[in-house]
């Protein structure tokens, strides 16, 4: 009986490894033992990169959200808490949205709120 030997099954396997990691550099890319390990560390760093990337974009958003609203004579803390006491639920990426493409409607938005604070403190 002849000796059973997987060397298809393998070379598929260490093709498709090979595949996975054709951008890394040097051995990572064309030897099997070495780019196994590149491309699992690379599906590890994939898998928590994208939880922080949500954390990333709430960050920016914050920024653009910032900006607009000191260009309006607010900080960004009293404007969120301008939204909370108008019961006005827009998120922060909508808002950010608003503010670079829509600085007009960002404004009226900042007056409504100014002004509903202003009739907050007179009564």
């Amino acid at each position: 009986m002849p000796r059973a030997r997987s060397g298809r099954i393998t070379h598929r396997r260490h093709k498709k490894v090979l595949q996975l990691t054709k951008g890394h550099s040097s051995g990572r890319h064309a030897l099997y033992r070495t780019a196994h390990e590149s491309m699992l560390h690379a599906l590890d760093y994939a898998y928590c990169h994208r939880r922080e990337r949500k954390g990333d974009f709430r960050r920016l958003w914050i920024g653009r959200i910032s900006a607009a609203a000191r260009s309006q004579g607010l900080s960004y803390s009293q404007l969120v808490s301008g939204l909370r006491k108008s019961n006005v639920e827009v998120n922060r990426k909508m808002l950010a949205d608003m503010a670079v493409r829509d600085p007009a409607g960002f404004a009226r938005l900042v007056a409504s709120i100014s002004a509903n604070d202003r009739d907050a403190r007179t009564a």
